[in-house]
């Protein structure tokens, strides 16, 4: 019986370095299990290398990650079924159809439930792929593949979800349901970090917001005690923030 819980995701410390360009500085941030936090920041914050990093694919320089008890690097096999990650590439077999990506990701990934009892179809209504179960993925849009991809995530009920970028080319009843989709995840328990320039959708979907820039977090946000307009307009200052930052790089 599959009994770890790898929630939640503490990183402590965390640096990294390519050569001498130090792309994260010191980043400290807590995801407890039920919550989710929208990470902000202009191209080239150090976003998609904090989440790398997270879901083990880059080491860091300095620092760690950890996942409940465990240091991310202790993680064994049944810790990691625990931990999934939403790429801004969606990387799906494309000669697949949608349910054969899931059949295969779900055999490959060794989810708790055996692949022959995962309900594929039960999965691709929830992203609103339902009627598209046995279509090749080559054959979807942009954000079909994205939907797929967010379904794959879902497979095994993760306890720590990662996401960087994960309403891009969604249309507008796509972000809304992935914003559902989420809210039921943190309503689950799950620890949800993810990252997007979609502020909107952010305010909808997180209890923190974070803002990155030249490697640190400098400054962040709660919804806690807040009405939903002021925390959707603290979020567009964090964003207007970026958008400084990215300015001034140039």
């Amino acid at each position: 019986m599959d009994a770890v819980v790898i929630a939640p995701l503490v990183i402590d410390g965390v640096e990294r370095r390519f050569g001498r360009l130090a792309v994260l500085r010191d980043i400290h941030l807590r995801v407890d299990s039920g919550e989710v936090i929208g990470l902000l920041g202009a191209n080239g914050s150090g976003k998609t290398t904090l989440l790398s990093i997270c879901a083990g694919l880059l080491p860091a320089s300095g620092g760690r990650c950890c996942f409940g008890a465990r240091g991310e690097g202790e993680l064994d096999v049944a810790g990691r079924r625990r931990l999934a990650f939403v790429a801004h590439s969606t990387q799906l077999y494309p000669r697949l159809d949608a349910e054969e990506n899931l059949r295969l990701y779900a055999s490959l990934r060794a989810t708790t439930a055996a692949p022959d009892k995962v309900e594929f179809a039960a999965l691709l209504r929830r992203v609103g792929l339902g009627d598209a179960g046995r279509r090749p993925v080559g054959a979807f849009s942009r954000g079909m593949q994205q939907r797929l991809a967010i379904a794959r995530a879902l497979l095994g009920t993760p306890d720590v979800l990662l996401l960087d970028e994960p309403f891009t080319a969604l249309d507008h009843g796509g972000q809304k349901l992935l914003i559902e989709i989420l809210l039921a995840e943190r309503d689950r328990g799950a620890a949800i970090l993810l990252s997007s320039h979609d502020l909107e959708a952010v305010a909808e979907c997180s209890d923190r917001a974070v803002l990155l820039a030249d490697g640190r977090i400098v400054a962040t946000t709660a919804r806690s005690g807040s009405t939903r307009d002021d925390y959707a307009a603290r979020i567009r200052s964090l964003g207007a923030g970026a958008g400084r930052e990215a300015e001034a790089a140039v």
